[in-house]
């Protein structure tokens, strides 16, 4: 079996009979001829309208599809899209989905909304293992988690949580954009399907959206055919931008994470920063498990209480120079967001407090720009604040 940088460069597939080129085309097409000359895609799909199939779509699949060792793949306009193809193709009425706590807000939003409208149930179960497998019964259709928690960077013994819900026919969906295929492999570990937004580490400049549905059986629910019907194909465009992206992947993880380990490092001897969470670090709660999915990578983001207030994080904010303030994660740039008014703004302040989310807590996604750089930039901000605790 090649490995993941072979299978990121050469996966996708494609092989141009007209002239030979060496790189995916685009085919900014909508329409293809039909009848007569159909082509058929290697899935058994006809070629005839881009809302259902294209050629550069269908590259993109090939390589995801590799690097994440499952049979086959689905392209989205978005994460999102994707995650909405997996609720809807998989779950049914008066079905249970256990989300953890501590999930992407949208995910947990749009679950809760199914269970307003649709007479889903919707268990939000604590951000640990033990608790995750504990509230997994019959009557749990679905099992959606993060392979690193957001934004406290939590980490779950996915093998355990599988085997639990192989006992009780629950179908286990992981959301390992933060680990990417570098660092973890779900379906290796039994998981049913895992998804990605595609907008982070995997296309990986910050200039393209989309999401991926990666799975060993994407056919019992009709995911293709769910992507048909709401209309959330990838374009072209993106597909070739996301494929090219790839092609640097494990290069680009492995640095960040290179960068993330000393940046965490550096914050944990900080005397301005009262708590650093990342599971690199030898005391974390989530090293052992972590060292066990992923060996001795850690991933690119780092999260960090600061000795302050809310009037200190923002000076901190306001001062940083090289390192952006700004949402999402995994391009080339460093990027810090204060995640009270980001990714867990629309949380219940109680669930924020149960889960350590506090008015000092920055998410740092740790860019490619030399470290030196970075520890500086991060240095001469944090001594910008008086650092009472």
């Amino acid at each position: 079996m090649k490995g993941i940088q072979t299978n990121s460069i050469h996966g996708a597939e494609y092989k141009d009979s007209n002239f030979n080129a060496i790189h995916l085309p685009i085919y900014q097409t909508v329409i293809f001829e039909q009848p007569g000359t159909t082509h058929t895609s290697d899935r058994g799909k006809d070629l005839k309208y881009s809302r259902e199939e294209n050629p550069t779509v269908r590259a993109l699949e090939h390589v995801l599809s590799k690097i994440e060792h499952g049979r086959d793949a689905l392209v989205f306009s978005s994460g999102m899209g994707a995650l909405s193809a997996i609720y809807l193709a998989l779950v049914e009425k008066r079905n249970e989905i256990l989300l953890s706590m501590e999930g992407y807000g949208t995910t947990i939003e749009l679950a809760e909304d199914l269970e307003r409208k649709f007479d889903v149930n919707v268990n939000l179960a604590s951000p640990e293992t033990s608790s995750i497998i504990e509230d997994i019964n019959e009557d749990t259709k679905l099992v959606l988690l993060e392979s690193i928690t957001n934004p406290t960077l939590k980490v779950f013994d996915i093998p355990e949580i599988a085997k639990r819900c192989k006992e009780v026919d629950t179908i286990l969906v992981i959301d390992n954009t933060f680990a990417t295929p570098v660092l973890y492999n779900p379906l290796k570990s039994e998981a049913d399907y895992v998804v990605h937004s595609l907008t982070k580490y995997l296309a990986g400049h910050n200039d393209v959206i989309g999401g991926a549905i990666i799975g060993k059986d994407l056919e019992t629910f009709n995911l293709w055919d769910w992507r048909r019907k709401l209309g959330s194909i990838i374009q072209p465009l993106e597909s070739f931008l996301i494929t090219r992206g790839l092609k640097t992947l494990e290069l680009r993880v492995k640095k960040h994470c290179e960068n993330a380990q000393a940046v965490a490092e550096f914050l944990y001897e900080h005397p301005k920063v009262k708590e650093v969470l990342y599971p690199g670090l030898s005391d974390s709660p989530y090293h052992r498990v972590a060292k066990k999915l992923f060996g001795n990578l850690f991933g690119g983001v780092v999260s960090f209480k600061i000795k302050g207030k809310e009037e200190e994080v923002r000076k901190v904010l306001n001062t940083l120079k090289l390192v952006f303030p700004s949402p999402s994660l995994g391009g080339p740039e460093s990027l810090i967001s204060w995640p009270i008014i980001s990714a867990a703004k629309n949380m219940p302040k109680e669930r924020r407090e149960v889960l350590g989310i506090t008015g000092n807590l920055l998410r740092l996604s740790v860019g490619l720009e030399n470290l030196e750089d970075i520890i500086e930039d991060l240095d001469r901000a944090l001594n910008s604040i008086g650092g009472e605790s």
